[in-house]
Formats: C-alpha cells, sequence, structure tokens
C-alpha cells in the first residue's frame, strides 16, 4: 500500500467524522473500480438493503390492470 493510499483512507475518515457520523462499517471490495467509493445508508441495526432502507413501499400491493 502507497503512502498516498493510507493518507486518502485517513482522510475518507476525518471526512466522515466531520459530519458527524458515529458509527462505520469500513470494507474492501474488488468489485467496485479502483478508487471508488460507495457509501449506504443505515437506517438501523438491521434494515440494510430493505425496501424502507430504499424508500419502497413494500406493503402496498400495486394494482393489476
Amino acid at each position: 500500500m502507497k503512502e498516498q493510499d493510507i493518507n486518502n483512507i485517513i482522510d475518507m475518515l476525518d471526512g466522515m467524522t466531520d459530519k458527524d457520523i458515529s458509527r462505520m462499517k469500513i470494507q474492501s471490495s474488488d468489485k467496485l473500480e479502483e478508487g471508488k467509493v460507495e457509501e449506504v445508508y443505515h437506517h438501523g441495526r438491521c434494515d440494510v438493503g430493505s425496501p424502507f432502507a430504499k424508500g419502497c413501499d413494500y406493503d402496498i400491493v400495486p394494482d393489476k390492470k
């Protein structure tokens, strides 16, 4: 790992704490292109990826016309 990569990570973490983000889960991925960062907002302890977290109405059945 290059020193600049380490500095980039520190800057990213500092930026998150500046935004008062108190909990972070950091994962690396080979599926994202190099240098790309993806953030997922967590509404609670168990809803990441849920319809609520994605802003979808999960309890409404669409009309079939």
